[in-house]
């Protein structure tokens, strides 16, 4: 919908209604359409609220609980050592010339973070229905703040990292100063599947119990505990559909900085990416307009 504030009219229309203070200012709530809808603007407007509902999310999480943000250094750091074991010892599959650790851990990081980020975002709006009906703002902040709140996870991790890289002397290259970018593409490919989920989520509820184990099985299709060397030249093209997978790579070479990823699926993952997202983001703002009648 989109907000118009203009002074007021007198009630025959020939002359504006004036108060104590000069005009008054009246909000007329008028539907949009096309791309105009998305009012990006209005997102911005409305950046106090995006950051209080972060916040609210980052303190949830650690809330009553006895150890607190360690659990964003002991989850991934598990998963890890149990990937070193199963994938590196006993599957002896290939971890591209790195320690093992150092391999698994710079994909884990995207990994962790898109694998929370989505897990959130998919339920957001059904876990915000007390807010969608009673109160009116841009409903896009509320999957944006579920997608940016576990950035603080990943920061914290990436100092775990940096202990590893430095027992294993894994010293990283100048790609590290791309890794902002390839944080961002991280958060784009969050965001961008999380449209889906949570518009999708309002009207199926069954949703929510299918993000989980998607979740789950989109890993083993990306190159979390494998290289991508390892898929086969004639697969390559299509497996780089798989948006995380560009992002895995990317992260895996700016961290450790061991081969240069593969700029061909690099780039077929980042228009899959901005396909998704524009898509998202047209689905959404489409079914918006019922989510307060069905939420």
């Amino acid at each position: 919908m989109n907000l118009v504030t203009s002074p007021s009219a007198a009630q025959d229309g020939s002359t504006s209604a004036s108060g104590p203070q000069g005009p008054l200012l009246v909000t007329h709530i008028q539907p949009t359409r096309g791309w105009a809808a998305l009012r990006l603007s209005e997102v911005w407007r409305y950046r106090e609220l995006l950051y209080f509902l972060v916040w609210r999310d980052v303190k949830v999480r650690y809330k009553q609980t006895v150890i607190g943000a360690a659990w964003v250094v002991i989850q991934p750091l598990i998963t890890m050592l149990m990937m070193t074991i199963v994938f590196g010892k006993i599957a002896n599959i290939s971890s591209d010339g790195l320690p093992r650790p150092v391999f698994y851990f710079t994909a884990l990081l995207p990994w962790g973070y898109f694998a929370q980020a989505v897990n959130k975002s998919g339920v957001s709006l059904v876990g915000s229905a007390s807010l969608i009906s009673k109160v009116y703002f841009p409903r896009l902040i509320i999957p944006l703040a579920a997608v940016a709140a576990p950035v603080v996870d990943l920061a914290l991790a990436f100092l775990v990292l940096a202990g590893i890289m430095a027992y294993y002397h894994t010293a990283p290259t100048v790609g590290v100063l791309l890794v902002p970018a390839f944080l961002l593409l991280a958060m784009l490919t969050a965001l961008a599947i999380s449209l889906w989920l949570s518009a999708l989520n309002v009207k199926y509820r069954d949703v929510a119990n299918a993000v989980p184990f998607v979740v789950q099985i989109w890993m083993y299709a990306s190159p979390v505990v494998y290289p991508l060397n390892e898929v086969p030249q004639r697969w390559r093209m299509l497996y780089s559909l798989n948006p995380m997978t560009g992002v895995i790579e990317g992260f895996r070479w700016a961290l450790a900085g061991k081969h240069p990823p593969d700029l061909r699926a690099l780039a077929v993952s980042t228009a899959m990416v901005l396909l998704l997202l524009v898509g998202g983001l047209a689905y959404f703002k489409r079914t918006e307009r019922t989510f307060a009648d069905v939420v």
